[in-house]
């Protein structure tokens, strides 16, 4: 534990700048924000963390992970957390991670069974919860498409309660090639789209093998996904609302529909191999 007295002091500059992610890009750094998020940084182990700023309350919380941690805790009071930031911050603390040269690979999805695999999602707080709901059904990680937002965005690990941190995922120029490839290995490409020609999500369900390996296609709300991708698709999935509804969000419509499949195993067991 390192004590800060003066907002001066050289060791937190990078601090008042955790508002602004250009900076933060360049300099290949990422915040997590809050005790839960900040723990969970440091229990996935999947990136270093260069250091962290922490009140007195939010230290004495976190003092397990932290005590243990290789990388310099400076402590202050609130009023000069809020000071650095520049913004006001009740979470009690703010950890520096450190980017990969890139997100993922490939090769971190390859054995999945389920994958979602994202085109033109770009809201940071649907990204965010793409990865909650990917946790929570345990599916096995998520292919980006270069268009889509960024999973290690301040608001979309806080959105995400930290599983963009844990969750394998992967960002690809060649996103349909690489659909292709699941598709050759013998999974269903199945493209979710509100479409009312598209076949009931409880017919699809009852109709394919349960055990079959799936990739689940996702679009943003206003576009869906394109025409291109929908061509890829091996099947058009659609969760029947009202009439008078045009959509879902595309968080919801994810729960909605891995729920629908069943894929429930262990998020213990879908975290085993993690993106590097």
């Amino acid at each position: 534990m390192i004590e800060i007295t003066s907002l001066n002091d050289g060791r937190v500059s990078d601090y008042t700048h955790v508002g602004d992610p250009l900076w933060l890009l360049e300099r290949g750094l990422f915040v997590a924000e809050g005790r839960f998020v900040v723990r969970r940084l440091f229990e996935a182990g999947t990136f270093e963390v260069r250091s962290v700023l922490a009140t007195p309350a939010a230290f004495a919380a976190l003092d397990d992970v932290l005590i243990v941690s290789r990388c310099p805790v400076y402590v202050c009071p609130q009023d000069t957390v809020a000071q650095l930031t520049g913004f006001n911050f009740h979470r009690g603390c703010l950890a520096l991670g450190e980017r990969p040269p890139r997100i993922g690979g490939l090769d971190c999805l390859a054995r999945t069974r389920c994958l979602l695999a994202l085109e033109g999602v770009g809201n940071p707080d649907n990204v965010g919860g793409l990865f909650r709901v990917a946790a929570a059904f345990g599916t096995g990680g998520i292919l980006l498409d270069e268009t889509s937002g960024d999973p290690l965005y301040r608001k979309a690990i806080r959105t995400s309660m930290g599983w963009s941190l844990s969750v394998p995922c992967a960002r690809v120029r060649e996103w349909l090639a690489a659909l292709d490839t699941r598709r050759v290995a013998g999974a269903d490409l199945i493209a979710l789209t509100p479409d009312r020609l598209a076949v009931p999500l409880a017919d699809y369900v009852r109709s394919r093998a349960s055990d079959r390996p799936f990739v689940l296609m996702l679009g943003s709300e206003g576009a869906g996904l394109s025409s291109d991708a929908m061509a890829a698709a091996t099947v058009r999935v659609r969760i029947p609302i009202a009439k008078d509804v045009d959509s879902l969000n595309v968080v919801v419509a994810a729960g909605i529909a891995l729920a629908a499949f069943g894929n429930s195993s262990p998020v213990s067991e879908s975290l085993s191999s993690r993106a590097t």
